[in-house]
């Protein structure tokens, strides 16, 4: 098995530096599978490129981020459902 902190991936700590998320936003992130991560043991290993891509998504929508009503989150079934659908 390839060693995955040779091969692009980031412990908690390094991930937490490279972004300023909490190891525990970190690690919700990486249950919910939103970001590539595998857990190795009892520690989180997570894939550089998809956490920079999140973060890369959460910064270009900027406040819009919190709106519940997204387009995109409808897409996905998870934001809230308009009153005319």
């Amino acid at each position: 098995m390839v060693d995955p902190l040779a091969a692009g991936w980031l412990t908690t700590d390094e991930a937490e530096t490279l972004t300023g998320y909490s190891i525990a936003y970190l690690r919700r992130l990486a249950t919910q599978g939103r970001i590539a991560a595998r857990k190795i043991g009892r520690d989180w290993v997570i894939y550089q490129e998809s956490l920079l891509a999140y973060k890369e998504r959460m910064d270009a929508l900027g406040v819009d981020k919190h709106n519940p009503w997204r387009e995109d989150l409808a897409v996905q079934g998870r934001g809230r459902q308009h009153d005319d659908e």
